[in-house]
């Protein structure tokens, strides 16, 4: 598919459905967690996630020879993987999809916020700056607020998520200020899962059991994830980013918090307070104007 200037009916369908998608995703690592203990699942499905873009990639006939240079930029973005999953997947052990949701998508504003002194190009404008102060006020929300489904309302959840959210925003940030930048995305999420699978498989025995009564719907969530979520949709969306611009891609973004607190909601059957509703509000916005495109002078 050619390279298009702005988002089509095809895109933005697309792009909705990913946010969806990466909403359901939080489900189904809260509903596996009861089956495998959290680490250890995210061990697996960085193993088994390896696997299948290898595969992938041997299938296209494309290349996985290590590019010259690329060693410590790929031995870091896995180290951020690792960080990144072990938060998120704790977190949703201790705390609910839907505050998770409201706290870990604001990932964009964390990355404005190092672009802005690591990234040349990327400076705060006014409005960027604005979103960001609207984002900080919602995540202030949620983590004062201690509502949840069921009282289900942890500090260390939320603060949890907070840390996946900046650990996420490492991770783009590596692939684009690194030599990682000059390799193809297949290759920078190989080295994501190739680099995370021992180092989470290692630190998995330290949180206690590995399985907890595992059900088959506790393997069909560890296999969603691997199939669905890490091999097809991660290369799904790196595909769109490589047709649409980045900016508008982006904007799609605050899509999932507002789909993981309805699904949140809808499935599990977790509260959603008002102070939630405001935190959502709040973090969408900022959302909205951080990923606004930067008008130029002509």
């Amino acid at each position: 598919m050619p390279r298009k200037s702005r988002i089509d009916a095809f895109g933005a369908v697309s792009l909705t459905g990913f946010a969806a998608l990466l909403a359901f995703n939080q489900v189904v690592i809260k509903v596996t967690n009861d089956g495998l203990q959290p680490i250890f699942f995210a061990g697996l499905r960085s193993l088994f996630g390896a696997l299948c873009i290898y595969l992938w990639i041997r299938a296209r006939g494309l290349s996985a020879r290590i590019a010259p240079g690329t060693v410590p930029a790929g031995l870091l973005i896995g180290a951020l993987f690792a960080v990144e999953f072990i938060c998120l997947f704790l977190a949703l052990d201790y705390t609910t999809v839907t505050r998770v949701s409201v706290i870990f998508y604001t990932m964009p504003i964390w990355l404005a916020l190092a672009g802005h002194v690591l990234i040349e190009g990327e400076r705060l404008t006014m409005m960027k700056s604005a979103g960001l102060a609207l984002a900080f006020l919602g995540v202030s929300v949620a983590i004062v607020s201690r509502s949840g489904g069921d009282g289900e309302a942890s500090l260390l959840g939320d603060l949890l998520a907070l840390a996946a959210a900046m650990g996420w925003a490492g991770i783009a940030l590596c692939a684009r200020a690194t030599k990682l930048k000059e390799v193809r995305p297949e290759m920078q999420l190989l080295w994501q899962l190739t680099v995370s699978a021992p180092i989470l498989l290692a630190l998995a025995p330290l949180y206690g059991p590995l399985l907890r009564d595992p059900q088959a719907i506790h393997w069909a969530g560890l296999a969603f994830q691997v199939v669905v979520i890490v091999s097809a949709g991660f290369l799904f969306w790196l595909w769109l980013l490589s047709i649409y611009p980045a900016a508008s891609v982006a904007a799609f973004s605050f899509l999932s918090p507002i789909f993981g607190v309805a699904l949140g909601w809808a499935l599990l059957d977790e509260a959603v307070g008002w102070e939630i509703g405001v935190a959502l509000v709040l973090v969408s916005a900022g959302l909205i104007l951080v990923n606004r495109p930067t008008r130029t002078a002509r």
